[in-house]
């Protein structure tokens, strides 16, 4: 079907009012909970294909999270339509004041490759809660799960409610040159920036979930051993390619050398002393994005890892020492299986430094002391992130998932997914008494009640 005609489609049905009732949107989550699975195996074929994934990491990182999005969604649902009471001022009486929840209209998903089918699906899903019709656009770099998600949604909706439009690059700007009611984009900061210039030409609302460099920051007194296994955990997941993975680790000077030799440790442990040779070690996605992660090692010192397999584009996990903040491995989101550590004096030194960036997507934090905790969450800008721990954050429905700055806007996961595709009427609803103050002729005495009131 052409574009135009099945965006006209979608409008339509939207305009009929075919999505607003909550039993429609609760059997249409049913319809797309079964549909996923009944493609399970599909799903992580595709994504073996795409980014060599094995099952387990596909249901732990995607499809696990999906299916519990989705069920959490038809738990909470009715709940989260439901009229949001305010209090009612003196001013107002007698009156009684509320938010409905309302659905934007047409929604337009543009998702990315490094979780293809989680960052497609769970958003999708939230769209249609919220009672909108959507377009789904797969990033052309997964195609295999591409394939696999435009089978789920064509089993799952009538093409009036959701479709899967698949195509290179051109295709997006296609999509992105029609007018929608909200745009929903998962990517760099780069193309983020391009489809709000677009949006922008409509006024249409936007949400831009972007990256940026995440630091990691290791105090002296975390427990240094732990925090190298969830670093190492963190860090080279899916070979890296993680928006929230940790970009770089900063590290108190006295426990350095010991971080380093604890990463190396949990390095061979969860990948063995040769992982380009495991059946199950992710590949890099592209031969493009291979090679620019090559040319950030150049010139850099080496602590451990460096080694590549051009064939099925992988990198060894590889620890990098003190590069300079001025490097092209320092200037730009690396994304991928390579971790440079820096050293830092006092967590002021650490402040300063950061304050001179970009606000980051995600910031993780190991420290056994409350004055350091406090003193980063109140000074340190970020979207979210981990105390002692590394990604685990982005996996809590109850806690909203998000950019700031350049790292993106707004936020998602939970009742805030259904929140961003919904747009909140403020109503304020008078009854029969009525009282004279705000009519003319004004007096005096009015003005001393308008003031009583106010």
């Amino acid at each position: 079907m052409e574009l135009a005609q099945l965006l006209k489609k979608q409008k339509k049905a939207f305009r009929e009012g075919k999505t607003l009732g909550l039993p429609f949107r609760r059997e249409a989550l049913r319809r797309l909970l079964a549909a996923i699975e009944e493609y399970q195996a599909e799903v992580e074929d595709a994504l073996m294909k795409d980014l060599n994934k094995p099952p387990f990491e596909t249901y732990m990182t995607e499809f696990g999270l999906v299916s519990r999005e989705i069920e959490n969604t038809l738990a909470h649902l009715e709940q989260w339509s439901k009229r949001r009471c305010k209090p009612s001022p003196l001013a107002q009486f007698p009156s009684s004041c509320f938010t409905v929840a309302e659905p934007y209209g047409n929604v337009l998903i543009l998702s990315p490759w490094n979780y293809p089918f989680l960052l497609s699906m769970e958003p999708l899903a939230g769209a249609i809660a919220a009672g909108n019709c959507c377009v789904l656009k797969p990033s052309e770099y997964a195609p295999a799960t591409a394939r696999v998600i435009q089978k789920i949604v064509s089993r799952a909706f009538p093409e009036w409610l959701a479709a899967v439009v698949c195509g290179e690059k051109e295709t997006a700007q296609e999509l992105l040159e029609q007018r929608f009611d909200y745009i929903f984009f998962t990517g760099s900061p780069a193309v983020g920036k391009e489809v709000l210039k677009k949006a922008a030409l409509h006024l249409t609302p936007t949400t831009l979930e972007l990256g940026g460099k995440s630091p990691c920051i290791v105090e002296k007194s975390a427990d240094i051993r732990l925090a190298a296994k969830r670093i190492v955990f963190g860090k080279f997941l899916n070979g890296g390619q993680t928006c929230v993975a940790p970009d770089y680790v900063l590290v108190q000077k006295p426990v350095k050398d010991e971080l380093i030799r604890w990463l190396i440790y949990w390095i061979r442990v969860q990948f063995g002393d040769k992982p380009l040779e495991r059946w199950d070690y992710p590949k890099i996605i592209s031969s493009r994005h291979y090679n620019r992660l090559l040319e950030l090692l150049e010139g850099q010192t080496i602590l451990a890892g460096g080694g590549a397999e051009p064939f099925m584009l992988r990198i060894e996990p590889t620890i990098l020492d003190s590069p300079g903040w001025d490097s092209p491995v320092m200037q730009e989101e690396i994304f991928g299986p390579i971790l440079p550590v820096l050293e830092f004096e006092s967590i002021f030194d650490v402040e300063r430094r950061l304050k001179t960036m970009e606000k980051p997507l995600a910031l993780y934090l190991f420290t056994s002391r409350p004055i350091v905790e406090e003193y980063v969450l109140s000074r340190f800008a970020f979207g979210g992130g981990c105390i002692n721990d590394t990604l685990v954050h982005t996996a809590v429905s109850g806690l909203p998932f998000g950019g700031v700055g350049n790292s993106g806007m707004g936020s998602y996961h939970g009742r805030r997914t259904f929140e961003t595709f919904s747009h909140e009427k403020s109503i304020v609803k008078k009854y029969s008494l009525d009282l004279p103050v705000r009519y003319r002729p004004y007096t005096k005495g009015k003005n001393r009640l308008l003031r009583l009131f106010m």
